[in-house]
C-alpha cells in the first residue's frame, strides 16, 4: 500500500479507531510517527504505545484513551500542513489551539515538538497537526 501523506494516514487511523471505540490501533512505523505518538503520550491523549517488530518497517500499537462516559479524549485532530500546501510558521506566529488548551505538533530543525516547546525554544517550522 502506497501512502501519499503518512501524517494524514496516521491521524485518520486514530480517528477511525476512536469512532469505532477500539482499545488500540496499529500504525506502520516511522521516526516521524513515533515522535508524534510520543507527544500524544506526553500530553495525555493516549494511554501508552508499543513498538512491534514485524520484520519490515515495524508497527506502532497505540492504546487509545477514553473518558468515563466512553467518549475519546481526543475530540478533534486536523492536518494543518498538506502535501499540496505546506504550512510553515515562525516561532512567534505558531498557532494556539483552543487558546492554549490544545496542541499543535510542529516539525522543526531540532525535531518534532509541540507548539509550546517550539515557542519556548524560539524555533519555527512546519505545523503538522492540530489536536484538542
Amino acid at each position: 500500500m502506497n501512502v501519499v501523506d503518512p501524517v494524514a494516514d496516521f491521524l485518520t487511523r486514530i480517528r477511525n479507531a476512536q469512532s469505532a471505540a477500539h482499545r488500540h490501533v496499529d500504525i506502520p512505523a516511522s521516526k516521524l510517527k513515533r515522535a508524534m505518538t510520543q507527544i500524544l503520550l506526553d500530553k495525555g491523549y493516549v494511554r501508552r504505545y508499543i513498538n512491534i517488530d514485524d520484520g519490515k518497517q515495524g508497527l506502532i500499537r497505540i492504546y487509545l484513551k477514553y473518558q468515563q462516559n466512553g467518549k475519546p479524549v481526543i475530540l478533534s485532530m486536523k492536518r494543518a500542513s498538506k502535501p499540496g500546501l505546506r504550512y510553515y510558521c515562525g516561532a512567534k506566529d505558531l498557532p494556539r489551539v483552543r487558546g492554549g488548551l490544545g496542541v499543535a505538533i510542529v516539525s522543526t530543525s531540532r525535531g518534532v515538538m509541540t507548539d509550546k516547546e517550539a515557542r519556548h525554544n524560539h524555533i519555527g517550522g512546519e505545523v503538522l497537526a492540530l489536536l484538542y
